[in-house]
């Protein structure tokens, strides 16, 4: 022992600066909780955001408040809305300050005229709601405008711990048309040489492991090795690292007045000194408690809205979280105009974001959401480990707990508790262990039995692996609901953003040409799923074109059509809307094989001029191949165009 220990990594928290960031953040925070719930906002509003604020600040939290309140206003300026993800819709302060749509009040009543508040409505025992989208329209007894409907009833302490003891880690979901935008905005925010990708290291995996080890073998001409030893060889190089790479959206922040060698040597990934990226040497776990670290995720959702906003001028955050026609959709697909099909089931929830996979459409089956604060449930339970199968759904199928009951997420675990009478931090502990797939800590099965929890919902928490945080699944939810909304009331909208943005394996050779032709190729992939041997069930690009080919089946059976594809009017990636002909009419990039940058150079080729023959086309476009020509010949692209300009005079 020459040596002590050394740490490589400096203690504490190293925050970096934003100007007058805590003064920023109390101005925001009080500046909407006035416009929302008045000069004198309720006592709740007023505990909730100074405790609140008294941990951020205590701990200089306030920076990455502000850092990304500013990626997210600066999204919006941009026309794309953000999708929170994780625990920080657990946060008032980071609804007050624009960070988030989920307002984590409980559920609550608030006048948009008088600003009256009312949160006791919903805490009537004989029926108390889990969220304010599901209660009933009223009107302000003071002014007599009708209430806005608002609060989640999500505990702040999921995001931030008692006491601040927890760094909080803001996720935001960008669209994946933004997201680097957002990215160079940090460097803006906090200067170039501050801000870095995080690292990831990939490891040697088992199976690569023995490979390596088959390979050793054969070249020492050790034939006769039993497998144990090449395991046990295997198990040696097992967890080394074998590469470097980025994290999808994750920036490293380094204060203003350190450099990022004081944390960490930094790298291109992969070993490639061409690449213009920097990523940090060491993964970022190792410096989580050390250094702020931004998540700026691309997602599908907010680009979804964002067309759909622009197809139908309709404004996304305006649409009532309670419209019954779209609630209707998670039960029957009576209002899409047929029912209870045999291809696509009882629901409507067909290509809806977090609802369309057949797992979750088993799961709406068995539970027949009509409350918006069920569908968070089921979010919960569909993200869950060890949550739904074996365990919730045979409690809510068997009649033993209601859906409203059983455990969703993380949050219902310590919402419970409490509401049994158990001290906050205990509760909290119980919690902590169970999301985590401890199950539950020393003690705690006796206290829970002494408070009268029920026999069931102890035998669930102990087979519990991992459960969400609610706030991540209201954000979730409100987003599909909204794309719902959609589904219901502007259904060519919804569906051209869908096979713009979502549909994987679009092909317009089976999904274009009519009703038969698309359930043809279901047929035959889907006969391909009993097959005795793996090379002859469906590949995944098969199993991708499946689901593509629903949401066809489903477009086609609400009585639409696709137009043909189109020279002069097709876009390059996006299906375009004729309304009056209930039509879509597809991309060029819908033809397989037919990528980006073919369709972009027919785009820009044709601007500004006729093509009065399919040879004076193909000389212009020259990224097409004949390949590309005979598809787009036999998509009907061309129309009536002749082959070739040559006309005979005679």
């Amino acid at each position: 022992g020459w040596c002590d220990n050394v740490r490589p990594l400096p203690d504490g928290l190293f925050a970096p600066k934003l100007e007058n960031s805590d003064g920023e953040l109390k101005d925001l925070v009080w500046g909407k909780a006035h416009r929302l719930y008045g000069d004198e906002p309720p006592q709740i509003v007023v505990d909730r955001i100074n405790a609140e604020l008294k941990d951020i600040i205590g701990c200089q939290y306030d920076v990455i408040y502000m850092s990304a309140q500013k990626l997210v206003q600066n999204s919006l300026e941009h026309g794309y809305l953000v999708g929170s993800r994780g625990s920080v819709g657990s946060s008032l302060v980071a609804f007050m300050s624009g960070i988030t749509e989920v307002n984590s009040l409980p559920a609550h009543y608030r006048c948009p005229n008088c600003k009256h508040a009312d949160f006791d409505y919903a805490q009537d025992p004989a029926h108390p709601y889990g969220c304010g989208a599901d209660m009933p329209d009223r009107k302000c007894p003071v002014c007599g405008a009708d209430y806005e409907k608002d609060g989640f009833n999500i505990p702040f302490e999921t995001f931030l711990g008692f006491g601040g003891d927890k760094v909080p880690d803001i996720d935001l979901n960008f669209s994946g048309e933004y997201q680097s935008n957002a990215h160079k905005y940090t460097f803006e925010l906090f200067g170039k040489n501050h801000v870095f990708r995080a690292g990831t290291i990939g490891t040697v995996a088992e199976k690569t492991a023995i490979g390596y080890v088959r390979k050793y073998l054969e070249q020492v001409g050790r034939q006769d090795v039993p497998f144990a030893e090449v395991l046990r060889l295997a198990k040696g190089c097992e967890g080394v690292k074998r590469t470097t790479g980025q994290h999808p959206g994750g920036m490293v922040v380094i204060p203003q007045d350190k450099e990022i060698y004081d944390f960490c040597p930094v790298q291109h990934p992969a070993d490639d000194p061409d690449s213009d990226i920097i990523t940090t040497h060491f993964e970022y776990h190792s410096m989580e408690s050390n250094l702020l670290k931004l998540d700026m995720l691309g997602h599908d959702d907010p680009t979804m809205i964002r067309m759909l906003e622009d197809l139908t001028g309709v404004n996304a955050r305006e649409i009532p979280l309670d419209d019954p026609d779209t609630m209707s959709l998670f039960t029957t697909s009576e209002k899409l105009g047929f029912e209870d099909d045999p291809v696509l089931g009882p629901t409507g929830a067909v290509a809806i974001p977090e609802f369309g996979t057949s797992f979750v459409r088993g799961m709406l089956e068995d539970t027949h959401p009509n409350q918006f604060d069920i569908l968070v449930r089921l979010s919960g339970f569909s993200h869950g480990t060890d949550v739904w199968l074996g365990n919730a759904k045979d409690l809510i199928t068997s009649g033993t707990a209601k859906v409203n009951e059983a455990i969703g997420c993380r949050d219902d675990i310590m919402i419970f508790l409490i509401s049994k009478g158990f001290k906050d931090t205990r509760a909290f502990k119980i919690m902590e262990a169970v999301r985590k797939g401890r199950g539950l800590p020393e003690g705690a099965e006796d206290e829970m039995k002494e408070h009268g929890v029920p026999e069931w919902y102890i035998e669930s928490c102990k087979k519990i692996a991992y459960l969400f945080p609610k706030a991540h699944a209201v954000a979730y939810v409100m987003m599909a609901f909204r794309i719902a909304w959609f589904k219901v009331h502007r259904p060519l909208a919804f569906y051209a953003a869908y096979f713009s943005i979502r549909a994987k394996a679009f092909d317009e050779k089976y999904m274009c040409r009519g009703m038969e032709v698309a359930k043809r190729k279901m047929a035959e992939i889907n006969a391909k799923k009993n097959a005795k041997e793996k090379k002859d069930r469906p590949s995944a690009v098969e199993e991708d074109m499946l689901t593509t080919l629903e949401v066809c089946y489903e477009f086609y059976l609400r009585g639409f059509r696709f137009a043909r594809m189109d020279i002069c009017r097709s876009e390059s990636t996006r299906f375009l809307v004729d309304e009056e002909k209930g039509a879509l009419i597809p991309p060029f990039t819908s033809i397989a094989g037919l990528g980006e940058t073919v369709g972009d150079d027919i785009v820009e080729k044709r601007q500004g001029r006729d093509f009065l023959s399919i040879e004076e086309f193909a000389l212009a476009c020259t990224k097409v191949s004949s390949t590309h020509l005979e598809q787009l010949k036999e998509a009907g692209a061309f129309g009536d165009l002749p082959d070739s300009s040559q006309f005979s005079l005679f």
